[in-house]
């Protein structure tokens, strides 16, 4: 009897831990929830199950977590992304089913260090999965806190996550030392460490924000979301009719969405197109698909005043899941207008930290973003745009097809959004900034998240010798 109690407790507590971590995300945005929601699940794990059923806590909770994020995403996608949580809390079971031995053995020294090494090195790792990107990262519930994030320009979004998960083991390591006095003072003094850790990640965002760059040139941009697919040409006027109302509104740049066109705008309607910035004095981002034999091109291309279209760039993520495909990836242009230099990114590029790097790199100070989402990723995906921002110190501006269009800052503040699960028409428009495309991140890339991954196979391996001393 006492032993079921334990399983049915620890069970209610790891299922506890998914629904205040899913809390935390959009569209519930309970953002604080985010620092505590895994404490239950870890304390379920290493205090409240048996020992030989430890693991399942880690595959209810976050396997319950991913359910819940997911929700239905991927209901008419591949088998293998709608069993994805599933598959996330099998592989999470199966993980933290040795952990609880191992922290016994070793006294619960590695036990916060362990649990934030292994959640961001899965994470890193995840990073290059093309079926899952960032999606879900710890991170991302925090992405309405400006004054948070600024330390992500150079620690990266691993970074924060990282500083996420310490204060869950550790906060979690302090609830286990009220029942087992022998882990008392090494509870302590985590906490107190952490504690400093918070402090200082504060303190530096809070001074980052306060040393913002204020002389950076201004310009008045604009995301069409239609909220239809042109498929005629009455379409194609409707979208030249929201340029020239965006135009009518000051704006110097006006991005359409991914695949807005469904031929080359280089070698159809480009007489006409080149009359509409003409007469609107635009830059003009146009997103447009042409299908191949060999496969698709999804390319975005840059229209300017004078008729010149500057270059290409092919979507670099193509949605594998999907069965998309990208003929022209790979590279990374970036373009020299009277407003500043412009590079462009296209949708599930945003999922992932590389792309944009790449863009900033080649001295991008705004990042256009034009993006074909689904009502099921709207309320999450346009935040990617905000850490996509911090890590580059560039403006982003996404331009969705009619559900999640957004206008970010290079400080990750959301200066206009259009978000909902049905169809919506937008122009947002915005004066905003242009990114200095200096941040550290650039060119130290993801380098808390290597680090946690290199931690990650060391206190592994620590693990199996552990293991193998007391076996012998």
């Amino acid at each position: 009897m006492r032993k079921a109690l334990r399983i049915a407790l620890g069970l209610i507590l790891a299922a506890l831990s998914a629904g205040l971590f899913t809390l935390a995300f959009p569209p519930y945005d309970l953002w604080p929830l985010v620092w505590v929601g895994l404490v239950p699940m870890i304390v379920a794990q290493h205090l409240v199950l048996p020992k030989r059923l430890s693991g399942l806590a880690a595959g209810v909770g976050i396997g319950g977590f991913f359910w819940g994020y997911f929700g239905d995403m991927f209901a008419g996608s591949v088998w293998y992304m709608r069993w994805l949580p599933l598959i996330i809390g099998v592989v999470a079971t199966l993980i933290g089913s040795r952990d609880r031995a191992f922290h016994e053995r070793t006294g619960y020294r590695w036990f916060v260090l362990q649990g934030a090494a292994v959640w961001v090195g899965i994470e890193m790792v995840r990073g290059f999965i093309p079926v899952m990107g960032t999606w879900g990262f710890a991170a991302y519930a925090l992405y309405e806190q400006p004054w948070l994030i600024q330390p992500v320009s150079i620690f990266g979004i691993y970074g924060l996550s990282l500083l996420v998960l310490l204060v869950n083991y550790g906060l979690a390591l302090g609830v286990m030392a009220l029942f087992d006095r022998r882990i008392h003072r090494l509870a302590r003094n985590w906490l107190i460490g952490i504690s400093f850790l918070l402090a200082a990640w504060i303190g530096l965002s809070l001074t980052l924000t306060q040393y913002e760059t204020r002389n950076t040139p201004h310009v008045r941009v604009a995301a069409i979301q239609p909220a239809f697919k042109i498929k005629s040409e009455a379409g194609l006027q409707k979208m030249y009719d929201l340029t020239r109302q965006a135009a009518a509104q000051g704006a110097q740049l006006v991005v359409w969405h991914e695949g807005a066109l469904p031929f080359d705008p280089q070698a159809e309607h480009s007489d006409e197109l080149r009359a509409l910035v003409a007469k609107t004095g635009t830059h003009l981002v146009i997103g447009y698909a042409v299908e191949t034999g060999q496969g698709l091109r999804n390319e975005v291309t840059v229209l300017t005043p004078e008729g010149e279209f500057p270059g290409v760039y092919g979507k670099d993520h193509p949605v594998a899941f999907a069965g998309e495909t990208s003929l022209t990836r790979g590279t990374y242009p970036v373009y020299e207008t009277p407003f500043g230099r412009l590079g462009t990114i296209i949708c599930y590029d945003l999922d992932f930290t590389d792309t944009a790097r790449k863009v900033a790199r080649n001295g991008a100070q705004l990042i256009t973003v034009p993006s074909f989402d689904w009502p099921e990723v709207a309320a999450k995906h346009y935040s990617h745009i905000v850490f996509r921002a911090v890590e580059n110190r560039v403006a982003m501006i996404k331009a969705d097809v009619a559900f999640d269009s957004a206008i970010v800052d290079p400080y990750g503040r959301i200066l206009e959004r259009a978000v909902t699960p049905r169809p919506e028409q937008a122009i947002l428009v915005a004066d905003m900034s242009l990114g200095t495309a200096d941040a550290p991140a650039i060119r130290l890339g993801d380098w808390v998240g290597w680090l946690c991954l290199v931690g990650m196979v060391i206190l592994a391996t620590l693990d199996v010798v552990t293991a193998r001393r007391v076996a012998g």
